[in-house]
């Protein structure tokens, strides 16, 4: 599969994967961008456009994932593109997952679906309480950390020297999990008395949801959380 670089058109940038206009969205670029290139978009915006190429194409290619340029990135940059996809998942991908799941119940005679939509409902708890965990305590931490590396603050601030990412870790329970038992449940478990249409839509969108999550968790743990770890051990340790 290719990759894309610079000189890569942005409209031939979506005619290869149209799955990464949210990706691309979290940049804050939108559609109507004519012949431009990412080198010229990414100018254009003040965009990191190594950060932006890297994202793109490990979504795009899953053989793909550069881990020590991804790591020479500032803890900022990783952090503001992980927020923006929080407030994806949240604003945009749950609500669309909710009513097509509530669409699908309604027009079909299935009351297996109820329970799966109880199984989704718990799922959905459970994911927002992790996206919250990282919002009100890792990245603050992460975001406090690096500043006092980069400052070279000491004492260190209270709240650095009482956590660490290995909190983060140990509490950082892999959700796609549980996604993918509720895709299993109804591929392989759900009475045939449901919408086609409805039913196929709503698996589309969990599918698409399990990769983005994936590709999000990939980068958390491969990327920030050894990230922070080498930074923890220069500061506490030097």
């Amino acid at each position: 599969m290719e990759l894309f670089d610079k000189n890569t058109r942005m409209t031939d940038l979506i005619h290869s994967n149209y799955l990464l206009l949210p990706v691309i969205n979290r940049f804050g670029v939108r559609l109507g961008f004519g012949d431009m290139t990412v080198g010229d978009i990414c100018a254009d915006k003040g965009i990191d456009m190594n950060f932006f190429l890297a994202i793109v194409n490990a979504f795009h290619n899953h053989e793909y994932f550069p881990e020590e340029e991804l790591r020479a990135f500032s803890s900022v940059l990783i952090i503001d593109y992980l927020r923006k996809s929080h407030l994806d998942f949240i604003q945009v991908r749950i609500p669309k997952i909710e009513f097509l799941l509530s669409r699908l119940v309604a027009n079909s005679a299935s009351d297996d679906l109820k329970v799966i939509q109880t199984f989704y409902n718990k799922y959905k708890e459970e994911l927002i309480a992790h996206i919250n965990d990282e919002e009100e305590n890792a990245f603050p931490y992460v975001l406090e950390l690096q500043k006092a590396y980069d400052l070279n603050i000491r004492p260190l601030p209270e709240s650095v020297r009482n956590y660490s990412i290995q909190s983060f870790e140990k509490e950082h329970t892999n959700v796609d999990e549980k996604l993918f038992d509720l895709k299993n449940i109804i591929i392989k478990y759900l009475k045939p008395n449901y919408n086609d249409h409805d039913c196929n839509e709503f698996l589309f969108e969990l599918f698409q949801f399990e990769r983005d999550l994936q590709d999000h968790a990939r980068i958390e743990d491969k990327i920030l959380v050894p990230k922070v770890m080498d930074i923890e051990k220069a500061i506490k340790n030097g």
